[in-house]
């Protein structure tokens, strides 16, 4: 999946209500490549989600791959989101983007749960520290 956040907001936009955009969320999150069962690992978990979150990132060529999975649905479409705006970029690229706007724009956390919320935020934070120590 190669989408950028303009896209995506554009994307979900197009739909009127948001269980019509939820369906669209899940429907990117069962696009993902699915992680091989030897990266779902305790120290790939990513702390402060409800459901299990495993993040891989590999920075070979200074750009960030991103491989992530979850073990629920909805996890796994909020992980597509994510991805559209980190995945494939370098890490001052990453620390400069405005994922809080991005977040507004596609009118995404007032629709989350506290929990999947604060998830989604431990997921972003995760990514970000990873930029920062490089």
């Amino acid at each position: 999946m190669s989408t950028t956040p303009q896209e995506m907001i554009d994307d979900l936009s197009f739909f009127d209500d948001w269980e019509e955009r939820y369906k669209y969320i899940i429907d990117l999150g069962r696009e993902l490549d699915p992680m091989v069962e030897d990266l779902r690992t305790n120290d790939r978990l990513v702390k402060g989600c409800q459901s299990n979150v495993w993040l891989e990132c590999r920075n070979d060529s200074g750009v960030f791959e991103l491989t992530v999975d979850s073990d629920a649905v909805i996890v796994r479409g909020l992980l597509a989101v994510v991805m559209a705006a980190y995945n494939h970029k370098s890490a001052a690229e990453i620390l400069a983007f405005d994922i809080d706007a991005y977040f507004a724009a596609l009118d995404l956390e007032r629709h989350l749960s506290p929990t999947r919320g604060n998830g989604l935020r431990a997921i972003v934070a995760k990514i970000k520290a990873l930029a920062a120590q490089v």
